[in-house]
């Protein structure tokens, strides 16, 4: 990966140009996310895995995109108002961003540049269930769909990728998180 995804710029919901820079020595997942999705209701579990580890230094990141069926229309003001009146979001939420084709916001180019395989911990994989609704998925290694993860070590550097639809609290996507808080 060239640049550090610390030094990609973004900007927070509330409209602030900043870096993940601001999180160096934690454990990221970032997530890419959509309010009119199936998979919406992982914001619950986001935030509960957000509260159950931040003080082990966890932080979850929030990127809503619109690029998957029109599945987040809103304005940033509209995706904060949802997200913490619907489901208590305290974690940091990001300004709408692309995150597939040749308008990819930097830091997912770089995300997927150094994961370019998403892990799938369900028995059928989210690719084959999207055909199963008459969806013809990104091939690899663009995103599949709202909600993929990707795991930051404390370091910056992306050690694990999981498909849409593992849990927040998939047992395999918390012993990926506890693993990489260990590594202290």
């Amino acid at each position: 990966m060239s640049a550090s995804i610390y030094d990609i710029p973004v900007r927070k919901i509330s409209g602030e140009d900043t870096t993940l820079g601001e999180y160096k020595g934690k454990v990221l997942l970032v997530v890419n996310v959509a309010s009119k999705c199936g998979l919406t209701p992982q914001y619950e579990g986001l935030e509960k895995i957000y509260e159950q580890y931040r003080g082990q230094g966890l932080v979850v990141a929030g990127f809503p995109a619109n690029d998957f069926k029109s599945q987040e229309p809103g304005t940033d003001e509209e995706i904060q108002a949802f997200c913490t009146g619907n489901f208590g979001v305290k974690f940091p939420m990001f300004s709408k961003i692309t995150v597939v084709g040749p308008e990819k916001h930097p830091l997912y180019s770089a995300l997927i540049a150094a994961q370019p395989t998403a892990i799938s911990v369900a028995e059928v994989p989210f690719r084959e269930k999207l055909k199963g609704y008459g969806i013809e998925a990104n091939p690899e290694p663009e995103l599949t769909w709202n909600f993929e993860k990707f795991l930051v070590s404390r370091a910056g550097q992306v050690v694990k990728r999981f498909s849409p639809d593992t849990a927040p609290d998939a047992p395999e996507l918390v012993a990926a998180i506890e693993a990489e808080m260990a590594n202290g």
